[in-house]
């Protein structure tokens, strides 16, 4: 008997973080075109990039998923109609949708549907009607238990998608009014502006008798100073119970990531399942040592166990970048870059080295030259040569990750 793998799903913003997904075991990626997703305010692709994408894409035998899931008014559904049947000849493998109207128009033009998470699926009988609407897969609701999730996944007619890791929304899957509210903009139509991960007092709306109003002000001491901010989903020690249940694709939440978040992120969730299915599980702490040195609000397991617990505003990443210089040359023969510094590099320091075609990679400093003769350190407005694991490409930048208590 055949065995089906589950699908790794991760994020993209451009051909940097698309290289780093592909190169680091993504077997699908979904982006965003301009315009027609939920990250207005982040860098995305255009139209005319998306065949460019999409071979990449398919010359590494992974596949590509366009998002589509902002509400759609009539205006909105006129210009998409115009560009479905680009995507369509571009040879997109599946839309993202949420809206009726926008899966009408990807039926019309045969393209494989997604429902996403914004259509808050929950329950058998939705998936029952989706499947009789041409839909392929359901990205399921965040906020089901596991258990709820098993016996769905159990008679389910479609595909089933779940988030493993990423940002979590305070609104019921992401359908938040806090930005219309306060600045007019959309947060449904990808203008969200993040209210939610500032600091807020709660207020008792009983303002009758004004020298006994009620109010709460959280402090930061205690851990749960942000009211309406989650912590990041991180169920990379719950691998074995997902893969259980079923679940044919499991997605990674960060199109408004870095290239090197990308990186580290599939990587590391590519080892733990492949060592599931080898029949060697056993939690790397590396797994989560590296997790935690990219972005991150501290880490929780969401819905899937219990109502999340644990609130926080700030990047908790236990490291930061900084950019230190870019790539002037490569040398294939040696496997050695040139580095223009304008800033301090040595031996020993952690780099990442990014770039639209190389992606992400990270590793430590080994070796440093100056002219041919070995060097320990460099300075600024230097060039060093650095042995580097692999390929990189001219302008591409190099940065340098520092400890946060060093």
């Amino acid at each position: 008997m055949v065995i089906k793998i589950v699908e790794l799903l991760s994020s993209t913003r451009d051909f940097a973080s698309l290289n780093a997904a592909i190169s680091n075991g993504a077997d699908s990626v979904y982006l965003g075109i301009n315009g027609y997703n939920l990250r207005a305010n982040v860098p995305q692709f255009h139209l005319d990039q998306l065949k460019s994408a999409v071979k990449l894409c398919h010359d590494s035998e992974v596949k590509l998923y366009v998002c589509t899931n902002t509400i759609m008014k009539d205006e909105d559904l006129k210009s998409l109609k115009e560009i479905m049947t680009i995507i369509k000849s571009f040879e997109a493998d599946a839309i993202i949708a949420s809206d009726l109207g926008v899966l009408n128009i990807a039926r019309e033009n045969d393209i494989e549907v997604h429902m996403s998470v914004q259509a808050n699926i929950s329950n058998l009988e939705s998936l029952k009607l989706l499947k009789e609407w041409g839909v392929n897969r359901v990205i399921l609701s965040r906020e089901l238990s596991l258990d709820e999730i098993k016996k769905i996944k159990a008679k389910s007619p479609l595909e089933v998608e779940v988030f493993i890791h990423g940002a979590m929304c305070m609104a019921i899957s992401g359908r938040c009014f806090l930005s219309s509210h306060l600045y007019n903009k959309n947060a449904n139509c990808g203008e969200c502006l993040q209210p939610c991960r500032e600091n807020w007092k709660l207020v008792s709306a009983d303002q009758t008798n004004p020298d006994s109003i009620r109010q709460i002000e959280i402090n930061q001491e205690e851990d749960i100073s942000y009211l309406l901010s989650p912590r990041d989903l991180c169920m990379i020690e719950h691998i074995p119970e997902l893969i259980e249940t079923g679940i044919d694709a499991f997605k990674i939440e960060g199109r408004a990531r870095s290239a090197d978040y990308v990186a580290t992120v599939t990587r590391t969730y590519r080892e733990a399942i492949d060592k599931c299915y080898n029949n060697e599980w056993e939690l790397n702490p590396e797994w989560l040592t590296g997790l935690k040195k990219v972005f991150n609000r501290g880490f929780d397991t969401g819905f899937y166990y219990r109502k999340p617990y644990r609130i926080s505003k700030y990047n908790e990443a236990t490291h930061i970048k900084k950019d230190v210089g870019e790539v002037t040359n490569y040398y294939n023969n040696v496997s050695a870059a040139e580095i223009r510094l304008w800033d301090h590099l040595k031996i020993g320091d952690e780099i990442i080295i990014e770039g639209k075609t190389t992606g992400s990679f990270t590793q430590l400093v080994e070796s440093m030259q100056i002219h041919h003769n070995k060097v320990t350190e460099a300075k600024r407005d230097q060039n060093v040569a650095i042995l580097v694991e692999n390929k990189v490409r001219p302008n591409d930048i190099v940065y340098k990750r520092i400890d946060k208590k060093k």
